[in-house]
């Protein structure tokens, strides 16, 4: 997609933000989740210096990704789960790509050294993005959570570990 920008993602964001990953929600491909939180809930689960938008060149709200802690745990300190929605109307341009490059970056200038994410075993486009960016299948968690139609699905379970932060 030409002209598109990434930014920091603003309080003032969240509207998009939210619309975003209730169409994540809707595919059934992207999360367990039912509905999005409100942004209190969303803005205390996340990082406040991992969290990014992609801008189309009207400067609306097009994707998002965004870093929650993988534990509250000291010795986890440098350990992201990360989270990347898409427009419906912004996929397979993309966005998911810019999005990765930023966040990946974000996340190392944090000292984060190990990205992770859970995706369902049969969203391939998500699979496809994260292996892209080095992401390494560690496992799927069969079973592991039922739908919205309470129909059991795996989750495969990948990591990035940086290759600047935590190597020495």
């Amino acid at each position: 997609m030409s002209e598109m920008t990434i930014d920091a993602m603003r309080a003032d964001d969240w509207p998009a933000v939210r619309a975003i990953y209730e169409d994540g929600i809707a595919t059934g491909l992207a999360t367990f989740e039912l509905a999005a939180p409100e942004w209190e809930a969303w803005n205390h689960s996340h990082r406040p210096d991992c969290r990014l938008v992609a801008r189309d060149r009207a400067g609306a709200v097009i994707g998002w990704a965004a870093l929650s802690r993988y534990s509250p745990r000291a010795v986890y300190a440098g350990v992201g789960e990360l989270s990347v929605y898409i427009a419906a109307s912004a996929r397979g341009q993309g966005v998911g790509n810019a999005l990765m490059v930023a966040l990946i970056a974000a996340s190392e200038a944090a000292g984060i050294w190990t990205l992770q994410a859970g995706v369902m075993a049969d969203n391939a486009a998500s699979l496809a993005l994260h292996e892209k960016f080095g992401f390494r299948r560690v496992g799927v968690r069969e079973r592991i959570g039922r739908d919205s139609s309470g129909r059991w699905r795996d989750v495969v379970l990948l990591e990035r570990r940086s290759a600047v932060v935590g190597v020495a």
